[in-house]
Order: C-alpha cells, then structure tokens, then sequence
C-alpha cells in the first residue's frame, strides 16, 4: 500500500488542537494528511462492537486495556492527529498524557467503519496510512460495509507491509504485539 502523499496543510497543527478544543462535545475532529476532518459520532452497532473487542481483549490479555476514543498524535511527518475508535495499550498507558498521545506505546489501533461517504478515504486508504507512519504495530479494520475484518501489521516507511483480510465468521490472527486470535462470529450480530 503506497502512502497517500500529503497537501500543503492550511494551519499547523497548534492551531488545529486549539480548534479542536473548542468545538462543541458533539463534534469530534481529525486533523489527516493536511486536512481537518469530521469524525462521524458513533452509532449503536459501532459502540457495540467496541465493546464486545474491549471484553474480547481483557480476557485474552489481563495486562493491556482497549480504550475507546484514544486521540492519538499520527503522522510522523505531517503532524496528523486521529481519533482512533480504539486503542490497545499497556494498562494505565494514558495516564498523564495530555488530549494528544503520543502512540509509541500504542499496540494495536482500531477502526469500525460508520455509514457514511468519507470511509472509503477515511478508514481504508488515510488511517492506514496514518498509523503505519506513526509506527503502531497493528491496525484492525471492523469493515461493516463488506461484513470484513482486515488485520494491518509490520508498518515500514508509511506503510503496512501485511493486511489479511477474512469474513464475518472467519478467525483471524492478531499477530504480535497483540498476538491472539479473534474469534469474529459475533460481529455477524452487529450488521443491518
């Protein structure tokens, strides 16, 4: 996957985190590849899953926690920031960070897509990408639109060298640092 190159952005990213401070609770914002961008806010089935991946986690590894909404610094070299729907880390691993964490304690990120036009872009192509350059070991990928789960990992330049994707129902290796299998025929429940 080629990283997707970055425009000039209009306002550095101080200016970005001071706008993002000040909007409203309802609006959550990203600032990828140059861009600020509207996080969509979550519906039912997209908090579901989260949760059900936070259960999953806790009991296949009693030292990380799953967090969800784990705004994270992106980007290495772009300066992005990106609110993760989740965030796998050491347990406690935020404590004392300030609205933007840095993610090289981050383990593995994670992205349920939500209905809307900005996903294909967003989730598949940017986020990726964004993850890859800042060096998170795993991105999983909770693709509801094509009932998939898509599994990033060894992240090089930009980039994840590995993506395996496989169906609703289908296990799939979560490779190290996260190093279990998910079992995904729960998900089955969480579609329209």
């Amino acid at each position: 996957m080629t990283p997707i190159p970055a425009a000039r952005p209009l306002l550095g990213v101080e200016e970005f985190e001071e706008l993002a401070r000040s909007a409203p609770e309802t609006v959550r914002l990203e600032f990828i590849n140059g861009r600020i961008e509207v996080k969509p806010v979550p519906d039912g089935d997209h908090r579901e899953i989260v949760m059900w991946l936070q259960d999953v986690c806790r009991d296949r590894r009693a030292d990380v926690r799953l967090y969800g909404e784990a705004s994270l610094k992106v980007e290495n070299c772009r300066k992005g920031r990106a609110i993760a729907d989740a965030a796998l880390t050491p347990r406690k691993y935020f404590a004392g960070h300030g609205d933007w964490s840095d993610p090289k304690g981050v383990l593995m990120v994670v992205e349920v897509t939500s209905d809307d036009a900005d996903t294909n872009r967003r989730d598949r192509m940017e986020k990726p990408a964004g993850y890859a350059s800042a060096g998170i070991p795993v991105y999983l990928l909770v693709d509801r639109e094509r009932r998939m789960v898509t599994v990033y990992s060894d992240p090089e330049d930009g980039t994840y060298l590995s993506s395996v994707s496989r169906p609703y129902g289908t296990p799939v290796a979560l490779p190290d640092p996260v190093g279990f299998t998910l079992e995904t025929e729960e998900l089955k429940e969480f579609t329209d």
